[in-house]
């Protein structure tokens, strides 16, 4: 990364010379929120295609954008949120394929398949409905299955606020979903 600009003076450069800005910013980021979104989704193409969103939403948004934390913790955030959402899209979309194939099932299968999906998609609302940060953890934690160490690294926090983030979405959650499970 170039060490002669601030993260202050490339967000005002974006604002005022965006081409140069996305330049510097294309050169100094690019390979880092690749390698966050590949260790949530190791696919080269994905990769690829999520980190050029991050970098479009970031070129969409260049003229209201206000960052209270590091360029870099940014544009992570993003690429985690993006790759996220992407995972749960797809998700979807994979159920609704599934849902057109019941018509082969038995009814009793057919209908435990349609409880679990409605049950998936009941959890998957609770999830994105939890506080970004606290969904972010969660997220880190139970979908890429890294320990509390590895999160508090990659978020640049303390374990312990890991441990509370978890503890806080586990509660709301169980809160949320308390009336659909035995």
């Amino acid at each position: 990364m170039q060490q002669n600009i601030t993260d202050q003076e490339l967000l005002n450069l974006l604002r005022t010379d965006g081409d140069r800005a996305m330049e510097v910013l294309f050169k100094n980021y690019y390979s880092y929120i690749c390698s966050v979104v590949y260790k949530i989704l190791p696919d080269a193409n994905l990769v690829e295609d999520l980190t050029q969103e991050v970098f479009y939403e970031l070129w969409r948004k260049r003229e209201m954008i206000h960052i209270s934390t590091s360029l870099g913790a940014y544009l992570r955030r993003s690429a985690v949120n993006r790759t996220l959402n992407f995972i749960r899209d797809q998700k979807i979309k994979f159920d609704e394929e599934e849902k057109i194939d019941l018509g082969h099932s038995t009814p009793a299968k057919g209908q435990t398949i349609v409880e679990a999906e409605e049950l998936q998609a009941l959890i998957n609302e609770a999830v994105d409905s939890l506080p970004e940060r606290c969904r972010i953890v969660f997220a880190l934690s139970r979908y890429e299955e890294m320990t509390y160490k590895e999160i508090a690294a990659e978020l640049d926090i303390s374990v312990k606020t890991v441990e509370n983030q978890i503890s806080k979405a586990l509660r709301i959650l169980r809160q949320k979903l308390d009336p659909y499970i035995d």
